[in-house]
């Protein structure tokens, strides 16, 4: 991964009306459950859970140059306890869903601890051993986690005492979660804590020569990832009902990084169109073609080869040129 597939798009040099973009993008998710099927609908869902997914990898690899192939297991952690304390232990819903992001970056800051002391591929073998670990941990203790058989059994939640159940409903619950995961990366990545981790990225030495303590920076990144990630678990547990030690398998860190490179890393809006585009190819190539895996490693290749930056990123490149030509 080379510094220019990671650098951040230029947007105040395009000549879009970024804040027109945004509110037409969000009108029509908001106008979604009134024209769409429950099929449509609960596809934007998956979504949506998997950009936030997306945009938690992204804060690691995109703005902080660390990449890890075991960040399926922090999705994986905040699902097993959302389920497991709700229907085990009888925790409320929201208390095993924040229970599920706090156990989650609470796994990430031990993790991290051991793995940012490292660079290179030291690190991103250390992180996919992690990560296989705990793979290991959910297959194996089946008297809490179901084996391979997975566990289930955790319902919708209510707000204010309206129940959720409703796919339409549980919808906008989702959206919100959105919406506010990423307000909060994007001010996240606007403050000065934001400007040390892109510091990190491009030039970690120097970033040491002039004071900071980059192995903390690191894991702050890595935790506060850890915890986006295990609240996109927790509420694919809440849409799912069920999870399986293969949410935390190797390949599943495999798909959210595709997600992020085919949107373009270092952009967090990227990685959410990328998670529009993998999951989208793959619920329609799919039933078109058993070899459907063929045809996204394809895509994935092309998007490698001819757009270094992703779709978005590569977008807003164009953009940027067109304007510095007139």
């Amino acid at each position: 991964m080379t510094e220019t597939a990671l650098a951040l798009p230029k947007r105040s040099a395009s000549s879009l009306p970024w804040v027109v973009v945004v509110l037409a993008v969000l009108a029509a998710l908001a106008a979604l459950p009134l024209v769409g099927s429950s099929y449509a609908i609960n596809l934007v869902i998956e979504v949506l859970i998997f950009a936030i997914f997306a945009m938690s990898l992204d804060l690691l690899l995109g703005y902080t140059g660390l990449i890890s192939f075991g960040h399926a297991a922090f999705f994986g952690v905040g699902a097993y306890a959302a389920i497991i304390l709700a229907t085990q232990l009888g925790l409320g819903i929201w208390a095993s869903l924040a229970a599920g992001v706090g156990l989650a970056a609470a796994a990430a800051a031990v993790i991290g601890y051991c793995c940012v002391r490292l660079g290179g591929v030291s690190f991103i073998m250390l992180t996919l051993a992690f990560s296989q670990l705990l793979f290991a941990v959910a297959l194996k203790w089946r008297a809490v986690t179901g084996g391979s058989d997975g566990t289930g059994g955790l319902g919708r939640p209510s707000v204010l005492g309206w129940s959720l159940t409703d796919p339409a409903s549980f919808y906008y619950l989702i959206l919100a979660f959105f919406v506010v995961s990423y307000v909060v990366l994007r001010r996240l990545i606007a403050a000065p804590l934001g400007h040390v981790f892109v510091g990190i990225r491009e030039n970690e030495a120097r970033m040491q020569a002039i004071g900071y303590r980059t192995r903390r920076f690191k894991l702050l990144a890595f935790v506060i990832a850890g915890a986006f990630a295990g609240l996109s678990g927790g509420l694919y547990a809440m849409f799912n009902g069920f999870i399986s030690p293969e949410s935390m398998y190797w390949t599943a860190s495999g798909d959210v990084l595709i997600m992020v490179i085919l949107g373009g890393a270092g952009t967090l809006t990227g990685p959410a169109i990328g998670a529009a585009i993998f999951l989208l190819m793959k619920n329609f190539v799919s039933t078109r073609t058993d070899h459907w895996m063929l045809i996204i490693g394809i895509v994935f290749i092309c998007c490698v080869m001819f757009f270094r930056q992703g779709v978005y990123g590569t977008a807003c490149s164009l953009l940027q040129r067109r304007r510095t030509k007139r």
